[in-house]
């Protein structure tokens, strides 16, 4: 009966384990690169753009908000109301 793994076996696992680990490191290397060049400035750009929109929304809600104060506060008082009153007769 054979043993399995034949004997020398060893030493082509061995390096075919490292020839794939050489290439997970390219293959790791090159994804580090895509995303420091490609995505990070894509994201960076894209939450420019988002902050600058909700930025605008809130300075707009603000700005109702001021109106819709300024509206419902009391303004200077006119009619029979105003001012002292006079003699009547």
């Amino acid at each position: 009966m054979s043993t399995y793994p034949p004997p020398g076996a060893g030493r082509n696992v061995g390096k075919r384990i490292e020839e794939a680990m050489e290439l997970i490191e390219m293959e790791l290397r090159h994804t580090i690169a895509y995303v420091n060049d490609a995505v990070v400035p894509q994201v960076r750009s894209e939450s420019i753009n988002a902050m600058r929109t909700v930025a605008d929304t809130l300075r707009s809600l603000a700005d109702r908000m001021d109106r819709s104060q300024a509206g419902s506060q009391p303004g200077p008082q006119s009619g029979s109301d105003a001012g002292p009153k006079g003699p009547q007769s």
